[in-house]
């Protein structure tokens, strides 16, 4: 039985995809911090074990992953944030909530987790397709996923000696807990189950990159090849007054 570990498993995309490899018969460790939630969901699903903890804590996150019995075939770091700054005020402890969050929650699981990497291994890392350009208000999450699209890529190339795959997952707009909150228009957004669907042939085609809904990321790839001065200049259209 292939053993998956996902983070960010309690709510979107994470739980989605948690249930959807426990269906598939995978031995599912499904990690978060609402031990209730994971409990229900361990109730459904009889290969599904909740592993709670909070990945910001490194000392939590060594421990809990560091209990293991089983060596993860796929490891899908997905827990993640979003707030946004409104007209350009920058808020320090706000970059510093997304940032704990969406870097240094990542990086505490790949440290507690890579002594056990082999070439059997394949890491996959959710980043976001708000990297690709300046988006308006997105500078503590835009920069946040801008940074994980690095650290993927690079170890990508770093860890391949290893024979470890690295895949970068970089979704639109999903109906999730999360966009929910947004005030603003979400072109082309998907539902988990179709962002579960993408992520999931993706990764078992073993992509660098598996980015979605298609038509949406690769128009924004377009726009990132423009110069930047016409990358902003568009940004300053979309922004609220």
């Amino acid at each position: 039985m292939k053993h998956v570990v996902i983070t960010g498993a309690t709510s979107g995309i994470g739980e989605q995809l948690a249930r959807d490899y426990a269906r598939q018969g995978w031995q599912v460790t499904a990690c978060g911090r609402n031990q209730d939630k994971l409990s229900a969901m361990a109730n459904d699903h009889a290969s599904l074990t909740p592993l709670a903890f909070d990945a910001t804590d490194s000392e939590q996150t060594h421990q809990a992953l560091g209990s293991l019995s089983v060596v993860p075939d796929l490891i899908i770091l997905n827990a993640g944030t979003c707030e946004y700054i409104d007209q350009g005020r920058i808020d320090v402890s706000l970059f510093k909530r997304v940032f704990d969050i969406n870097v240094f929650g990542v990086l505490n699981c790949i440290e507690a987790l890579q002594a056990g990497f082999s070439d059997a291994t394949h890491l996959a890392i959710v980043g976001s397709s708000a990297s690709y350009m300046p988006l308006p208000r997105a500078e503590a999450y835009g920069a946040s996923k801008a940074a994980i699209s690095y650290i993927a890529n690079t170890l990508s190339a770093d860890l391949a000696q290893q024979g470890v795959t690295v895949s970068l997952v970089s979704p639109g707009f999903v109906e999730t807990p999360l966009t929910d909150k947004n005030d603003f228009a979400m072109p082309m957004r998907v539902s988990v189950k179709q962002a579960s669907a993408a992520i999931q042939s993706g990764l078992a085609k073993g992509k660098t990159e598996v980015h979605f809904p298609r038509k949406f990321t690769f128009i924004l790839k377009f726009l990132a090849l423009l110069p930047m001065s016409w990358q902003i200049a568009l940004a300053r259209r979309m922004t609220r007054n």
